[in-house]
């Protein structure tokens, strides 16, 4: 469905104006503020709705205006009143008239604007938007984009958690050959009491064995006195020699008691008391190292579910890569990027203009598969190898595109001049 006459009057700057496009490509040219753009806005007027209506429709000192584009199967007027504001008639070929007019419109305007280069000039996110919207995906890759960056923020905590947890476990410091389980100290303080206990007796033994020796030797001393005194007092020798034979029994007694006697070598305590403290130390390494093993267990444990969200926003990924594989774009090599449109890998940005430019035709194409009528306002943006692009373009796809481009010399294409068409010889035929 494309655009068999064009019909205007007081819309803007346009005055009496009517236009039968022939040909795929209808160049609007002339100079500035001629009318040129006021014939594209009346076609965007009349087809888009209230939304894309200008401020002022009708031409200063008039009351009244209307639009009419015949569509071949139906016929498309839009009237402005400044008493009763604007109205829409669509109309079959038969002359019935559809009830709710800019719904059937809206169900042929497609969800992009038919000026490509509106699309060219896009931000990249509008434009991935707008390629969105029109692609249709065998998956959601917004639910699949929303899991991911959930499990991207997760995975951002996690790794956050990891980095603290390992400096702590990397902040304990104990030697190397610390063993993983504490020594036993109360076995060992055991083993300090029976030492004790042995050495208490072994001091009592000790007293015991220099008591006795003090006293073999006071009886030693005794026994050379008796002599002496045996000496001395012959008459009470008997008596003394008897005394002196006892202490001598006695002496022997107590020597091969002595002798007998055997009082064990005391333990070194201080032995066991550096092996404690030794043990104190051990213990409070192995302490760290327990900490740090379960900080590690902590950390590998937050490592393995951020490996786990990786693998699967990897997963997801591979999934919407292949969902969008799949899809039919507008053009061979158009894809989704991160936030903007890809043309063969290379954001839509990189490519070069003639690439743009073919890029933008063939969206607005596609979006607009039943209204096939394309309109471009900054046609002076293209160059001779842009237009001949764009006429290849929609006669290959048998698209309408009007264009607007400023032209003096008043030989190309339907020439405005002062809001009506200049009369000359040409292929369109057009009146005013």
């Amino acid at each position: 469905m494309k655009i068999v006459r064009f019909s205007a009057e007081n819309f803007k700057k346009l005055k009496v104006v009517e236009i039968k496009p022939d040909g795929h490509v209808v160049e609007i040219t002339g100079p500035n503020g001629s009318g040129k753009s006021s014939v594209l806005d009346a076609i965007l007027a009349a087809l888009a709705g209230a939304k894309d209506l200008p401020a002022v429709p009708i031409r200063k000192g008039q009351t009244k205006a209307h639009v009419t584009l015949d569509l071949g199967d139906m016929t498309v007027t839009r009237k402005f009143s400044k008493d009763t504001g604007t109205s829409l008639i669509v109309e079959a070929r038969n002359g019935a008239r559809f009830p709710t007019p800019q719904r059937l419109l809206d169900e042929l305007v497609g969800k992009i604007s038919f000026d490509p280069l509106e699309f060219a000039t896009s931000d990249p996110k509008k434009q991935l938007e707008q390629i969105r919207s029109m692609v249709k995906l065998d998956l959601d890759i917004d639910a699949l984009d929303a899991d991911n960056s959930r499990d991207f923020e997760k995975r951002t905590d996690l790794n956050r958690d990891i980095k603290s947890l390992d400096a702590q476990g990397f902040g304990f410091t104990f030697p190397d050959d610390t063993p993983d389980e504490e020594l036993d100290i109360s076995k060992l303080a055991g083993e300090l009491e029976a030492a004790g206990r042995r050495n208490t007796e072994v001091e009592r033994a000790t007293r015991e064995r220099e008591a006795l020796v003090d006293s073999i030797q006071a009886l030693a001393e005794h026994a050379v006195e008796l002599r002496r005194q045996a000496e001395r007092l012959r008459k009470q020798a008997a008596e003394c020699d008897a005394a002196a034979e006892e202490d001598v029994a006695k002496n022997v007694a107590g020597t091969a008691k002595l002798n007998a006697m055997k009082v064990p070598a005391p333990v070194d305590t201080a032995e066991i008391r550096t092996l404690i403290d030794q043990a104190r130390g051990i213990n409070l390494n192995v302490a760290k190292k327990k900490q740090q093993a379960m900080i590690f267990a902590q950390a590998k444990k937050k490592r393995d579910e951020a490996d786990a969200l990786t693998e699967a926003m990897a997963a997801r990924m591979k999934a919407k890569q292949t969902a969008i594989a799949a899809a039919k774009m507008p053009i061979e090599g158009l894809s989704f990027g991160d936030g903007e449109v890809v043309y063969n890998g290379l954001p839509f940005s990189q490519a070069s203009s003639a690439e743009q430019l073919r890029i933008s035709v063939a969206v607005a194409m596609a979006a607009n598969p039943r209204l096939r009528v394309l309109r471009i306002q900054d046609g002076s943006l293209l160059d001779e190898n842009s237009m001949h692009i764009l006429d290849e373009m929609v006669t290959a796809s048998d698209f309408q595109c009007w264009i607007e481009r400023v032209d003096a010399s008043g030989k190309v294409g339907i020439v405005m001049e002062d809001g009506e068409v200049k009369p000359r010889a040409k292929k369109e035929s057009v009146t005013s």
